[in-house]
């Protein structure tokens, strides 16, 4: 797939299957989109695009991921930084001049709420009244649904606000998740018999709501088990700062410096403070008996 950071850097000459869209978390709905773009650009002999606008918010995926997502999904992505020359173009301009002349679009795919242009003048019936004009066949998608409420990243921000990770997962399609480089900390986790690997998130990546997950660990190109708390650690912590900490059951490697993606599985409890370090390490090895218990009742090696 190649990768665009600045709609001026494409210089495809192909005609192209788009779908445009923030595509903050390339939920189901997302997914549905782009499934259509794929199978029009095979069915058309057309490039498949999907471009993204970067909001430059906090979002349910970073650039990152949503990039890992897509690598093996389309030809090219586009992500396109929401500049003052994109948010004040003109509707019609950008129909014109980036969707014409730039992208080539011969097939535009996007959802029945898609907006764009200059005070969010363009939608799906403006899109309509220009497919003639400039030579492009319009797909409009409806939402796809889960519990008689249409899918959106609205839906699996409220989901995580509440912990309710295993509901995340089904409107995404996939475990939310996030990727980072294990810190030395101060290892107190080893001192008391649960060795932890403390990572940041990345900046402006949304995280569930704080408190101990069920969770599954990359580490080494190998999916583990284990448990995390998402917080600031209020019990041991001498800075309040942001930080997922993992306990990887039996997992006796050194992870300092390596990159490791954490899934959220399952919630447990909110994080919590401890009157002594001692109630901590009571309530820790209860939360590792949780974990160990959800896996099995998965059968998964735990």
């Amino acid at each position: 797939m190649r990768y665009y950071t600045d709609i001026h850097s494409y210089q495809g000459n192909k005609r192209t299957a788009v779908t445009l869209g923030k595509f903050d978390s390339l939920h189901r709905g997302h997914q549905k989109l782009i499934s259509t773009v794929k199978e029009a650009a095979a069915a058309e002999h057309l490039e498949s695009v999907v471009f993204s606008f970067d909001m430059k918010r906090e979002s349910l995926l970073t650039n990152e991921e949503r990039r890992a997502h897509l690598t093996d999904q389309v030809d090219c992505m586009i992500q396109c930084p929401f500049t003052r020359e994109i948010r004040e173009m003109e509707a019609e301009t950008f129909i014109k001049e980036v969707l014409s002349e730039q992208l080539h679009a011969s097939y535009i795919v996007v959802g029945r709420d898609f907006h764009f242009g200059h005070g969010k003048r363009g939608d799906v019936h403006m899109l309509a009244e220009y497919a003639e004009v400039y030579h492009y066949h319009l797909e409009i998608l409806d939402k796809e649904q889960y519990a008689d409420r249409e899918i959106s990243s609205t839906y699996v921000r409220e989901a995580l606000a509440s912990g309710d990770v295993s509901l995340a997962g089904e409107l995404l399609g996939y475990p939310y998740h996030m990727t980072g480089i294990v810190e030395h900390g101060r290892r107190l986790g080893r001192t008391l018999g649960f060795p932890t690997m403390n990572v940041a998130p990345a900046e402006r990546k949304i995280m569930p709501k704080f408190g101990v997950y069920a969770c599954r660990v990359q580490i080494d190109g190998q999916w583990l088990c284990g448990i995390g708390n998402v917080g600031i650690k209020p019990t041991v912590a001498e800075e309040p700062r942001l930080l997922v900490e993992v306990f990887v059951f039996d997992y006796e490697g050194n992870a300092y410096d390596k990159e490791i993606t954490v899934e959220f599985c399952a919630f447990e409890r909110p994080e919590t403070r401890f009157k002594s370090v001692e109630e901590l390490k009571a309530q820790v090895d209860r939360d590792i008996a949780f974990g160990r218990q959800y896996f099995q009742m998965l059968k998964m090696d735990v």
